[in-house]
Order: C-alpha cells, then structure tokens, then sequence
C-alpha cells in the first residue's frame, strides 16, 4: 500500500519559514519523480515545485521561485519542501504527490496558514 504522509504545517507569521516533509512507503522512491501542490480555498490545486526521480532537476511555481526549495533524502524516503520568506498568500493546504509508470499518489496534505 502507497502513503505519502506529509507534516511540518502551521501558523507562521509573513516573512517566516517552515520546512514540509513528506515520508513516502509503498513504493520505489528512487523512481518517482516528487512533487509539491497546494490549494486555498476556492482556488484550484496548484503545482508548487517538482524534483525528479534522480534529484538534480527541480522546478517551481513562478510565485515561489527564490523563495522554496525542494529537496529528496533518498535514505529516509522524504522529499522536503523549505519555505522561506513566507506571505500571506501562500496559505493552503500543501499536498505531497509521487509520479511513478505513469500513476499518480497523493498524501492527506497538510495545511499551512501565514498571518499578516
């Protein structure tokens, strides 16, 4: 069975950081390409960075480039997402997705809030 079980949201004020992790089981985590999206209310889902299965290509949303950073340990099965600089407009529920042969797995998400 796949779980991706993220963690590290919460209230920060604007300006703060926050790291999210994402432990992933069930799976290859070597093969899987590893992404972050995230959704506010009313809004759609949107991707937020993206590191591939090999980890030395990453990609963000034009809204958080020079701010997160996304990272993998290969040894704890965890893709990492450092947030800094944090706004208001950041606040969503952050959901950890792994593509592997085409499917796509997704954790419960976890809900970050930024205060002004």
């Amino acid at each position: 069975q796949v779980q991706l079980v993220e963690s590290g949201g919460r209230l920060v004020q604007a300006g703060g950081s926050l790291r999210l992790s994402c432990v992933v089981s069930g799976l290859t985590f070597s093969n899987a390409a590893m992404n972050w999206f995230r959704q506010a209310p009313g809004t759609e889902r949107e991707p937020v960075a993206r590191i591939s299965w090999f980890g030395t290509s990453t990609s963000y949303g034009d809204s958080v480039k020079g701010r997160f950073t996304i990272s993998r340990d290969y040894a704890k099965n965890t893709v990492y997402l450092q947030m800094n600089r944090l706004r208001p407009e950041d606040t969503a529920v952050y959901y950890c997705n792994a593509q592997i042969n085409t499917r796509d797995y997704w954790g419960q998400g976890t809900q970050v809030t930024v205060s002004s």
